[in-house]
């Protein structure tokens, strides 16, 4: 289909969209709502790609500019989702839908809407402690094993900036895709009990139930409800934690543990595909190909294959809507020794997504241009020039997290979210700022503004302590701006996690109700083993 031209777009009905989630081919659903709104309710299969980084996301998430797309927002007077749906024609997407009247049209016709992040992900968790019925271990059980000293090992399923923030104590960072690859050297006698926690469910789950598929022979234990369980049992975390695991591997032990990620991968039907077939599905126009590196940051960094997206593999399961947006999409995931990625494929396999092995893992010949939408120009001021510009008048616009401008912000800076700017009262004969982040982030929003009338904007990406230096005047509004307003910010997630123990609660039951809420074909979606 030719791109969008006149970036028009069609409105799909609740009911039409329903079936296509279901038909088999591809579809793009995109919730473009603000994470907090999302967060709050959403449809089952939505990607969140918030309005406010809808260009710089999109080419991520949904790459083949041929893809059927579908758009919503809240319905009614909202019109994010008619302004996205734009954005994306004249990106070059060809195949735009809004879903009419939003998620309250979706929901006056029946259908079921979901609160929290990385739904369909956290579902298959709970349906996979169902089905496997993973062992698991709770928080004052464990905690009374380690006060007695028995031969066991707490690994963390989490990236290791999150095992950070708060861990079990004399518990190790192992992130879940690394398991496979290195469980062996943190548990090295069969008879050191392993337990898996994360913060919650899902990759305690994931994470024991891997071992335990890979055939280990240590007694293997999920962390029931992980570092919230156990903070709701009295029990003190760790914060600031800096166990992980080594990064070296004995050369010798890694074809034993390549062959056993191998008969895994091969008891649910993960295909191993070399990088001429990879090659030709790149090249074809018709079909989405999401190449995903599931090695560990500080590998990623020191190369990867060209066009491929870092997606660590415990990431990868827990979270694919950050990943990748497209149902339906063809998944190749690779690593450098054989050992991870299939590990990982046959979870996402489980999950109903089409994946495969790189044989060639990272080591495969392969040319691919990624996709890019190039941000409008913008320019960029340093943190002397602003206050110069300040100072001349010029109007400050906060455009960084909610969060962050509460704890501290330019006096006199208002605060907005890229979809909102639009309710501000600005004098277009004044200069503007914007204070982001990341400077595309703010050259879009820029071009929001100059469609408004607003010609002469700048942007700056300091932080508070560049700006006092230059003697800029800060202030803090923890209340301000109001809760309602912080629609980039889910508090129903973060609460739960700053000593508010209703709100753990509240999420732990969020969280194995899941199953109850969804219908058959979301359910039949999933493709466990048989028996």
């Amino acid at each position: 289909m030719h791109p969008n031209t006149d970036h028009s777009f069609a409105d799909v009905d609740a009911h039409t969209l329903k079936q296509w989630l279901h038909d088999g081919s591809e579809i793009a659903l995109l919730d473009v709502r603000e994470h907090g709104q999302y967060g709050e309710s959403h449809l089952f299969y939505a990607a969140p790609l918030p309005y406010s980084r809808l260009e710089m996301d999109i080419v991520r998430l949904a790459p083949r500019r041929g893809v059927r797309v579908v758009v919503y927002d809240n319905g009614g007077a909202d019109d994010t989702a008619a302004r996205a749906a734009r954005a994306l024609g004249a990106l070059g997407y060809g195949q735009v839908h809004r879903l009419a009247g939003g998620l309250a049209h979706w929901q006056q016709e029946g259908y079921a809407a979901f609160a929290g992040v990385n739904v369909p992900s956290k579902t298959f968790g709970e349906l996979a402690e169902e089905v496997f019925h993973t062992p698991r271990i709770g928080a004052r059980e464990l905690a009374e094993r380690q006060r007695r000293g028995d031969d066991l090992i707490v690994l963390d399923g989490r990236p290791y900036a999150e095992y950070q923030k708060m861990s079990i104590p004399g518990g190790v960072c192992c992130p879940n895709g690394e398991l496979a690859l290195r469980a062996h050297t943190l548990a090295s006698s069969p008879d050191t009990t392993i337990v898996v926690n994360c913060a919650g469910r899902t990759r305690s789950i994931i994470g024991a139930q891997t071992l335990i598929n890979l055939g280990v022979p240590n007694p293997v234990y999920a962390l029931e409800n992980g570092t919230q369980g156990w903070y709701l049992e009295d029990l003190q975390l760790e914060h600031g934690a800096r166990r992980r695991y080594a990064d070296d591997i004995a050369e010798k032990d890694v074809p034993a543990l390549a062959q056993r990620s191998a008969q895994l991968a091969e008891r649910h039907g993960v295909p191993v595909v070399g990088a001429s077939q990879v090659q030709a599905w790149l090249h074809d126009t018709a079909r989405s190909t999401f190449l995903c590196d599931v090695r560990s940051a500080e590998e990623f960094q020191q190369g990867s294959l060209p066009g491929a997206q870092h997606t660590p593999g415990g990431q990868l399961v827990q979270a694919t809507d950050q990943y990748l947006a497209v149902r339906g999409a063809r998944i190749v995931v690779f690593d450098g020794e054989g050992v991870r990625a299939p590990v990982v494929a046959s979870w996402l396999r489980q999950m109903g997504w089409d994946a495969c092995v790189l044989k060639e893992g990272v080591q495969a010949a392969l040319t691919h241009a990624a996709a890019v939408s190039h941000a409008p120009a913008v320019s960029v001021l340093s943190d002397a020039a602003l206050a110069a510009a300040l100072a001349q008048g010029a109007q400050a616009i906060d455009i960084r997290p909610s969060m962050r401008y509460r704890a501290r912000h330019i006096a006199g800076a208002r605060w907005s979210v890229r979809p909102r700017l639009d309710r501000l009262a600005l004098d277009a004969t004044r200069p503007v700022v914007l204070l982001a982040e990341e400077a595309e982030l703010a050259a879009w929003a820029a071009g929001d503004l100059r469609a408004r009338g607003i010609a002469d904007i700048k942007v700056n990406i300091g932080t508070p302590e560049g700006w006092s230096a230059q003697g800029i005047a800060l202030e803090s509004t923890p209340a301000e701006p109001a809760d309602s307003e912080c629609i980039d910010y889910l508090f129903f997630v973060h609460d739960r996690h700053d000593g508010n123990k209703a709100a753990a609660r509240q999420y732990l039951a969020w969280e194995t109700n899941l199953v109850k809420q969804i219908d058959e074909r979301e359910l039949a979606a999933y493709r466990f083993p048989a028996g």
